[in-house]
């Protein structure tokens, strides 16, 4: 049942940049939460087409609940999150791309236990793929067991999406500004390897419309995610959180995982041309 008369302690920070064609499905998923954040922070990254306009008239539709933020110069998903961080006024963070879309009882489960377990920092979820672009994310939920992620998991793998994380506000970690390709993953492994407790819900709350790599929009190029990698994994190493052992396994295991993926892109094509 849709609690709507007392509010989620949570600000939703929502990057925007060009994103007239879906903000609508995103916005709507968030009015669908059976508890409803306290805030929604819209971003515009210098967009270039209409997306000022309809944030204006969606500021004006939900007045004092609809909070803009207006950048003067592209900066990129993390810039534009840090930016919505800064005006943020509740307790916890929650993350959605302008492209994606929650689960209506995505806010309920998730601050549910994190009021719980106050020693989580950052809890995310599993999400699914949805090839229906006016498709909401409605389905029955099966709940698995919650995993706490430790270091050495995520260092191999990125085991949630940016619209599944939830965060305590206050800690001291921000998105690294500029950075266009692994933003979201670098803060996760500087949030786990600074010793703060992460965890992941086994339960489905989240949906994004496209495949996480090979097709259009950033996570089409996967050589430049590779390198962002590569260089997350150097940071980490200068900032005295991985040793340069660990430092060249992992660069190395990025490049093998770039080069798999690579293989199995060119022979799904070879085979579609059959």
């Amino acid at each position: 049942m849709r609690n709507h008369a007392v509010l989620a302690p949570v600000s939703v920070v929502v990057p925007c940049f060009n994103c007239g064609l879906t903000l609508q499905r995103a916005l709507r998923s968030i009015l669908r939460q059976s508890t409803r954040p306290a805030e929604v922070i819209l971003i515009d990254d210098a967009s270039s087409d209409n997306t000022w306009t309809i944030l204006k008239g969606l500021e004006e539709t939900y007045p004092g609940w609809v909070k803009l933020v207006r950048l003067v110069q592209n900066r990129g998903a993390a810039s534009a999150r840090n930016a919505g961080w800064a005006v943020a006024t509740q307790p916890y963070i929650a993350f959605l791309d302008a492209d994606d879309a929650w689960h209506p009882e995505k806010t309920e489960i998730q601050l549910a236990y994190m009021n719980e377990h106050s020693d989580v920092v950052l809890c995310a979820h599993g999400h699914r793929t949805l090839s229906g672009v006016d498709i909401q994310p409605d389905w029955v939920l099966v709940h698995g067991l919650t995993e706490q992620i430790h270091k050495w998991s995520l260092l191999m793998e990125n085991r949630f999406i940016t619209p599944s994380v939830m965060l305590r506000s206050d800690i001291r970690q921000r998105f690294s500004e500029g950075r266009r390709h692994m933003e979201d993953r670098l803060l996760w492994l500087e949030v786990v390897l600074d010793g703060s407790k992460a965890v992941r819900l086994g339960v489905d709350l989240a949906a994004t419309y496209k495949k996480p790599f090979g097709t259009a929009g950033l996570s089409s190029n996967m050589w430049q995610m590779t390198l962002a990698d590569v260089d997350n994994y150097r940071v980490l190493h200068v900032a005295g959180m991985l040793s340069l052992w660990a430092c060249y396994m992992l660069i190395s295991f990025s490049i093998l995982k770039f080069m798999r993926r690579l293989f199995f892109i060119m022979l799904w094509r070879s085979r579609g041309d059959k």
